[in-house]
């Protein structure tokens, strides 16, 4: 039996000895391995904050005490710890563990996360709520390096740095976010490390002059006085300092007694504290230590080769963009590429080794990417921006403010549109549709397989008329062999019948295709293309059928069906139509065929609803 068999809440820690964490530590990481190799899951961030965890948990009291988990895919320990170990295995699966922390499954997690950067604000709102309520309790937010290229966290820091109350922030510093780390922030960061070397320095001096007779402690004293200059010959600038906090590092952050007697001391202190520890992401798994971006978030993987089951041949829309503006950028030397720390997941490393000097990853700053793209449009540029949908409803008001107004040349390449399964409802990309359709100037698009995406990417190259979205979703789409030309405000006829009409768009224009296919249905079916603006033939078609179906992996507030209703009933057409499309509230995790057979978006209900509607 390992120890970790005998560990059921957080309380049980503390009558550890450090050996017997440290023995703990390792069955962590082994539960951590063999767990996330069938789950799939955020592997390499959580074996980086085994230790951090352990320590946090023997020094502090959860539930009392407040531990924010910035985005969150690094809680696992903390869950293991806090009495969901036995349900380890339902992790990310519909109906079991989220994969982030989520208040309504357990009394441990204090806030819902799952977007970066938040940790610093909750973490001080949490504070002032506590003090203005005269409660006693610690608050700890946990934030990676990667979080503060975000501007939420400095708009925390600003904050919490003038705050004269406890709190406790940990900068868990990987040196990573998804894919390595970049800019000034990290540059600092790396900076920061060699403090330990005035550390060193100021130790020995005070014990050399302390030894000085008679003279001794005057010029330890004197030393002290002047002590800054000497930090700041190896450290130019003590940024967290200045801004308001005790800063405590850095830290080994694998060094459980270290940490602990860290931990200890701050918890006493009546001010915020900042406290810098360094983690090694992916530590003790030999393949997450040596490609912690591959591991960052892995599908099913077999632990000892290190390889995801169930790859497949398919190009998906993520590859077919990074090749595709390879090939664009060669042609058209005004091409930029940028992205917000996902040049992995957008598929833009390739673009990057081929084009370094028109690829810019700018960390997790999704506002500062689009309005970096804007200014580079104003220009002359022709800039694509590739975030996913979930992310890019951060920069919402730069869409508005920084591109539309000025009706700029920027495309917005929407990966993960839709659902996209076991991350949950803060990843779905659920609301892109309603959000930028509201917007004046903007033309949004949506390819219906990998064939048709790269086609649109050549029409985006091309566009000149302002900014323009192609939403596209996670992975593949299954090929229907029909790609008509694409033209400007133009949908394409995929199927023509005479019993009803079914509108659609994106993925699941393959699924009601082969619908239509096998069940020999006299159904015309649309491929809308063009979500904004919407084809004036698409009212001609409404005109001439009783049924008719609108699907769209949208909410189903402000997508496509809501706005063309909407213009039906201006075109004085009053024709009952059918809308199927994301309900009205947050969709849960799990896998997608699950969640779209939860709202009546897989191949089953919809045929069922086809069928329906085709008999009445």
């Amino acid at each position: 039996m390992s120890l970790l068999d005998k560990i059921d809440n957080p309380q049980q820690l503390k009558n550890l000895s450090t050996n017997d964490l440290n023995k703990l530590s390792d069955d962590i990481r082994d539960f951590i391995i063999k767990n996330v190799s069938v789950t799939g899951g955020h592997l390499a961030a959580n074996l980086g904050v085994v230790e951090l965890t352990l320590a946090l948990l023997y020094v502090f009291n959860p539930p009392k005490d407040k531990i924010v988990w910035d985005v969150g895919h690094q809680s696992y320990i903390y869950k293991i710890l806090t009495g969901r170990k036995d349900k380890f295995n339902t992790l990310r699966k519909f109906g079991g563990l989220s994969g982030f922390p989520k208040s309504k499954e357990s009394v441990y997690d204090h806030f819902d996360t799952g977007h970066s950067s938040t940790s610093i604000s909750v973490a001080l709102g949490f504070s002032i709520a506590r003090d203005l309520q005269n409660k006693d309790y610690n608050v700890i937010a946990v934030i990676g390096d990667g979080a503060l290229t975000g501007g939420l966290a400095y708009e925390g820091l600003n904050n919490a740095g003038r705050y004269d109350g406890k709190l406790i922030i940990i900068l868990n510093d990987n040196q990573m976010s998804i894919s390595k780390n970049v800019g000034a922030i990290s540059r600092y960061l790396n900076l920061i490390r060699t403090r330990r070397r005035y550390f060193k320095i100021k130790k020995l001096t005070d014990n050399v002059l302390l030894r000085i007779p008679f003279a001794g402690k005057s010029l330890a004293d004197l030393f002290h006085k002047i002590k800054g200059g000497i930090r700041y010959l190896f450290l130019p600038g003590t940024f967290f300092e200045a801004m308001g906090f005790e800063y405590y590092g850095p830290i080994d952050g694998h060094n459980i007694s270290k940490l602990i007697e860290i931990f200890e001391i701050v918890k006493e202190i009546e001010k915020p504290v900042l406290i810098h520890v360094v983690t090694q992401k992916g530590k003790g798994y030999q393949h997450a230590e040596m490609y912690p971006e591959k591991y960052h978030g892995v599908p099913p993987f077999d632990i000892e080769t290190g390889n995801h089951y169930n790859q497949t041949n398919h190009k998906t829309y993520s590859t077919v963009l990074g090749n595709t503006l390879i090939d664009l950028a060669k042609e058209n030397d005004k091409i930029v590429a940028i992205t917000a720390a996902m040049p992995e997941g957008t598929g833009l490393d390739k673009f990057a080794h081929i084009h370094p000097q028109r690829f810019f990853d700018v960390g997790i700053a999704e506002e500062h990417a689009v309005t970096f793209a804007a200014a580079l449009a104003k220009e002359g540029m022709k800039p694509f921006v590739a975030i996913y949908s979930t992310f890019l409803q951060r920069s919402f008001d730069q869409i508005i403010h920084d591109v539309c107004i000025q009706n700029l040349n920027v495309t917005f390449c929407i990966d993960r549109a839709g659902i996209v399964g076991e991350d949950g409802e803060t990843h779905h990309g659920s609301f892109d549709i309603s959000y930028l359709s509201l917007i004046p100037n903007m033309t949004i698009i949506a390819p219906k397989d990998t064939d048709e995406f790269k086609y649109m990417l050549h029409f985006a190259n091309n566009y000149k008329n302002g900014p323009l979205a192609i939403r596209y979703p996670r992975g593949y789409s299954n090929k229907i062999g029909i790609c008509s030309k694409i033209e400007f405000g133009k949908c394409e006829i995929i199927n023509y019948g005479c019993n009803g009409l079914i509108i659609s768009l994106g993925k699941h224009v393959s699924i009601l295709y082969n619908i239509i296919k096998n069940e020999n249905l006299d159904w015309t079916l649309v491929n809308i293309r063009f979500l904004k603006p919407i084809d004036e033939a698409i009212f001609d078609l409404i005109k001439k059928y009783e049924k008719i179906l609108i699907v769209e992996d949208n909410s189903i507030i402000g997508g496509i069906g809501d706005r063309i209703k909407s213009m039906c009933i201006e075109k004085g057409i009053y024709k009952p139509i059918k809308h199927v499309a994301i309900p009205d509230n947050f969709q849960p995790h799990g896998n997608v065929e699950e969640i779209y057979r939860l709202i009546n978006l897989d191949y089953d209900n919809l045929k069922r609803i086809i069928l329906e509607m085709n008999q009445n």
